[in-house]
């Protein structure tokens, strides 16, 4: 059967380097923290691949197209097409006075920044410090096991896991309402995320992808957020509901 442009699968994935067997990434909670790579605060589980928008590298991507809900692969991506051949300009001498001068004690294996570039410090001896700003993947052949989990067809799964995806929040969580007849969605996000840092841009990149694919079927974007209250002298079970809306539009009524 295969997947075409602009389909919505859902995809797992595991990711070793060819010359080391290490696991460098993966959509398995359990095995990231085995490996010793588990991201606090990162949702695990199948992530959304939308075909040909680039969310994946793209040798995984021209794999999938081939590949049918359940299928497993193994694709091998050459350092070309995963972080580049490693470039020994990268590499660079500096003296440690350099660091010092910042107020920075430095020692091998840390991570560093300067002149913009982000690098990791190699060895340091004779007042010198060997700095690699190559990405740590440089060079490496990197092999993905990657298996489609599922298609999405549903208007609301399709958003579900665009939210997902932008709003870092689990897709049992967030509150999804279509009224048709105005062509609205209404996006209910529990009041606990609303405090982070990043929530703003993730409904802001939302709103864009939700114009991107539905603006046909999505002329209205509201998030709405629900504070429940409860008074000490109330009864179990009796709430008072207090609901702060922020709406945003996009394309505009018809």
């Amino acid at each position: 059967m295969g997947f075409k442009e602009n389909d919505f699968i859902l995809v797992d994935y595991t990711v070793r380097v060819k010359e080391t067997g290490n696991i460098v990434d993966t959509t398995n909670e359990e095995l990231a923290k085995r490996e010793n790579i588990y991201e606090s605060g990162r949702l695990y589980g199948p992530v959304l691949v939308v075909i040909g928008r680039g969310w994946i590298n793209e040798v995984v991507e021209e794999a999938l197209k081939d590949m049918d809900v359940g299928a497993e692969k193994e694709v091998v991506v050459p350092p070309e097409k995963a972080f580049g051949p490693r470039d020994p300009s990268k590499v660079k001498i500096i003296s440690i006075r350099e660091f010092r001068r910042r107020g920075l004690s430095v020692r091998v294996g840390d991570v560093v920044e300067y002149g913009g570039e982000r690098g990791i410090v190699k060895s340091i001896g004779g007042g010198r410090v060997v700095v690699d700003f190559n990405h740590p993947l440089a060079g490496k052949t990197l092999i993905y096991k990657v298996k489609v989990v599922g298609k999405l067809e549903n208007l609301l799964d399709k958003v579900r896991a665009l939210a997902v995806r932008h709003l870092q929040i689990p897709g049992e969580e967030i509150g999804l309402e279509y009224v048709e007849g105005e062509k609205k969605l209404v996006v209910t996000i529990p009041t606990k995320y609303m405090t982070r840092r990043d929530i703003q841009y993730g409904k802001i990149g939302l709103v864009s992808d939700i114009y991107t694919f539905f603006k046909d079927e999505i002329h209205r974007v509201e998030f709405r957020e629900v504070f429940e209250l409860k008074k000490p002298e109330e009864k179990e079970g009796v709430k008072e509901e207090a609901v702060e809306e922020s709406k945003s539009e996009e394309g505009g009524e018809e």
